[in-house]
């Protein structure tokens, strides 16, 4: 880290620091980022919280979060630049195939900067800024961001799903299975109908008002969230869509 000078350094995300380290127990989440219903899938939830650590020019480029969750991210060591883009916006110099699956972009951060920065800073609610030691960044559900250390830093952020982007998780889990991650594929082969048992156990109205919400926003009557809701109520052990895994 203190002697490199490569364009697009090393950047490690590590998902199992609380494992290896007492840092798991040396903090909590901020209290604005507590409600997280992946939580009713106990040792079945995804992956949800990572150590970054990257000398100045290592970062990631443009992506979206796993799982259409939302995130928090915590400066513990140095700088680090963010610009982001809410959902409907694609962000400049990235191009996103029709399913969502693939999204190509320079190949490099630096490459971006110098022929996408000034276009995207034009861009109508795009949201650009540095956060410091001690500062926390929240990234909603679905928002593009790219993000550059300034300089060698060291973060913990976790994923979340709270009540105002239920929906949006429930939707991605169904309609891009290609795309779900972070579930461990030995113990869940069907994420989304494994949520949705989960949560017509714990949250059996919020899911009913979910599922409605998602029906609304398909303008199909009674669609196939109803039914799918329906399902949920009356077939608890056969709820499955024939997702599968790449190992």
């Amino acid at each position: 880290m203190s002697n490199n000078s490569d364009e697009s350094p090393l950047y490690l995300f590590d998902k199992h620091f609380s494992d290896k380290t007492s840092m798991g127990e040396e903090y909590t989440p901020p209290p604005l980022f507590t409600e997280d219903f992946f939580s009713i899938l106990g040792k079945d939830r995804p992956d949800r919280k990572w150590m970054i650590l990257g000398p100045a020019r290592s970062g990631s480029s443009f992506h979206k979060d796993p799982n259409a969750t939302s995130a928090w991210n915590a400066v513990i060591e140095g700088e680090k630049y963010w610009i982001m883009f809410p959902n409907n916006i694609t962000p400049p110099g990235v191009f996103v195939s029709e399913d969502q699956s693939e999204v190509t972009s320079p190949l490099s951060i630096a490459e971006w900067f110098e022929g996408f920065h000034k276009e995207a800073r034009k861009v109508k609610d795009v949201k650009e800024g540095i956060c410091r030691r001690g500062e926390v960044l929240y990234v909603p559900s679905g928002w593009w961001h790219l993000v550059v250390n300034l300089s060698p830093a060291l973060a913990i952020t976790e994923n979340f799903v709270p009540r105002k982007h239920l929906s949006r998780v429930l939707s991605f889990l169904k309609d891009q299975p290609q795309s779900v991650s972070g579930f461990d594929c030995e113990k869940v082969k069907d994420p989304y109908g494994l949520f949705v048992r989960r949560m017509e156990e714990e949250y059996p109205e919020i899911l009913e008002e979910t599922l409605k919400e998602l029906e609304g926003m398909e303008g199909k009557g009674r669609g196939k969230w109803s039914e799918l809701a329906e399902q949920a109520r009356t077939s608890r052990g056969g709820f499955t869509f024939n997702f599968y895994c790449e190992l």
